[in-house]
């Protein structure tokens, strides 16, 4: 293969910087968007499982499916684990509580209007 098979436009006069990861124009593209800055829905709807595997035998609680939202994920997650008295951590869409603390949080989820499913 030549050496032009294996480069990629970073910038083009026509449009400007490129996305590397879609090779769209940057003002076009899609992936580019920060996970953590999408919109609050007016009404969430949670789902809720109980997970063990790969902790070492621990039992966590998670709320899955949740918007896309830094600050909502770390305000929501910091009410849950003071209300259940329990550590837990936001990754990505969900927000892991240590224990098997399911009716707890739906009771919470509930009572500040989301929709809980699980």
């Amino acid at each position: 293969m030549t050496a032009r098979g294996h480069s990629r436009v970073v910038y083009s006069s026509a449009v400007g910087r490129v996305c590397p990861a879609c090779g769209r124009p940057e003002r076009e593209c899609g992936c580019g968007r920060r996970p953590g800055d999408a919109p609050v829905p007016v009404r969430v709807v949670a789902k809720l499982r109980v997970e063990k595997a790969g902790r070492g035998g621990k039992i966590v609680t998670v709320v899955y499916d949740l918007p896309r939202n830094a600050a909502f994920l770390k305000d929501l997650a910091k009410e849950l684990k003071q209300a259940c008295g329990a550590g837990g951590t936001v990754q990505d869409d969900a927000i892991e509580i240590q224990g098997d603390l399911r009716e707890r949080i739906r009771g919470l989820l509930v009572n500040k209007g989301f929709g809980v499913k699980g």
